[in-house]
This record gives structure tokens, sequence and C-alpha cells, in this order.
């Protein structure tokens, strides 16, 4: 990654083949994070998205349909549970666990079809689903902390590993 995409060198921490730290110091730079973690996505791919109310899941998730070519307002789907967006190598879907009281809901909603094909699967608030949901690929795990943001970055499978090594690339 380089410095113009905003985060730099510098604040990158790889801490082996299945993991990286950064700090994101600002929206910007989470939104360059989004950014950067867009042309590392493969058709069926799951992502979680981790982290307290305010952390920036969903700012991550518009930079990265940003960098897609998805132009216009990109909201956590609290109410809806799932947003649909559509690019012309893959179908993206963004969902928001937040308001489930017990897993089961999950599959009440019929939510789980969405992770059987092709589209890459962006989730926020992946505890709310329980053992439904269908393994990460790559979690993001997303911290407040004094001077900004955090991200733990974890690979969870091979398709994840990739992703992850065009984060450092």
């Amino acid at each position: 990654m380089h410095r113009g995409d905003g985060i730099g060198p510098e604040k990158l921490s790889l801490r082996d083949d299945t993991s990286l730290t950064l700090a994101l110091p600002d929206e910007a730079a989470t939104l360059a994070l989004g950014a950067a973690l867009a042309p590392g996505l493969k058709p069926g791919m799951v992502i979680y998205l981790e982290g307290e109310l305010g952390a920036g899941k969903t700012t991550l998730v518009r930079g990265l349909l940003r960098a897609l070519g998805i132009p216009g307002k990109v909201k956590s789907p609290t109410y809806t549970f799932v947003e649909l967006y559509a690019i012309s190598r893959l179908n993206l879907y963004h969902f928001d666990f937040y308001r489930f009281d017990q897993p089961e809901e999950y599959l009440d909603a019929g939510l789980d079809e969405y992770f059987q094909g092709d589209g890459v699967c962006l989730v926020e608030w992946p505890d709310k689903a329980g053992s439904y949901l269908a393994p990460a690929d790559l979690r993001l795990r997303l911290s407040v902390v004094e001077d900004g943001r955090s991200v733990e970055i974890i690979a969870a499978s091979a398709k994840g590993g990739a992703c992850l090594r065009c984060l450092t690339n």
C-alpha cells in the first residue's frame, strides 16, 4: 500500500501470514482501507466486520463500494438486514444483524441463502447470527482508540489470505 491511499507503511503491522493490524487515525484512512480491500475480493467470500457502534464498519464498506464504482449514499442495513450492490464482476451483499435478539432470526429471515452462491457477503455484527452464519474468510475487528480507530484483519481461509496479501503488496 502506498502513502497516497491514506494508509502509509508506517501504520502497517503484519504479525504473521494471517493477520495484520492497522491504525486508522481518521475517516479518510478507514475509507482508504475499504478501497484497498476491493481488488482482493473474490466470488463467494464472507467478510465479518466486528466492533462496537461507531467503530467504522459502515464507513469501511462505503470505501470498498466507492472503489468498486458504486456512487451515492451507503447506509448500514440495520432495519432491512441486507443491501444488494450489483457490480459487474460480482454481487455484493451488505448485512447488519445488530437488531437480532436470537440467532434463529437469521434462519427465519432466509438469509442463509445469500451465503450459498458466488456473492461477496460483508457482515456487520456476525456474532448475532451465532453458529448459523457461514464461516468468515476474512475478519475485520475495528476498535475505537484514543487517536482514532484501529483494525485487526485476520485471514481465516485461503481466499482471506490472498485478500490480506493484497493489502501488504
